[in-house]
């Protein structure tokens, strides 16, 4: 799955997506502080679900109707590094396909999978 991660993912998903033979783009690693509209149009241009901890691309698509490939937003606050990979991961193996033109969110007990508006 082609997955673009904005700089705000945490070091351990990214790896571990990876390692799971996923084709991972992280934001950190190529242009850490672009804006929100640019990490969209990187995913948008590679046809790759965003990959974010940050609640303002929810606006982006749902308030100002931006188009995406996927959207996904992980709500994993508090737990340990290792902890957040294996979730996403878990999320992406058994889920990825769903999550293609949705805008979904990851949580320790929990995966919702919107469609686009």
């Amino acid at each position: 799955m082609k997955i673009v991660a904005d700089e705000g993912v945490d070091r351990h998903v990214v790896e571990e997506l990876r390692r799971e033979s996923h084709d991972v783009t992280y934001v950190a690693e190529l242009a850490p502080g672009i804006k929100d509209e640019e990490v969209l149009q990187r995913a948008n241009e590679l046809d790759a679900i965003l990959l974010t901890a940050d609640k303002d691309f929810g606006e982006l698509v749902f308030r100002l109707n931006r188009a995406h490939a996927g959207i996904v937003l992980i709500r994993l606050e508090g737990l340990p590094s290792e902890a957040k990979a294996s979730i996403v991961a878990n999320a992406v193996r058994e889920h990825g396909a769903e999550m293609y033109g949705c805008f979904s969110v990851i949580t320790s007990g929990n995966i919702r999978i919107r469609p686009k508006p």
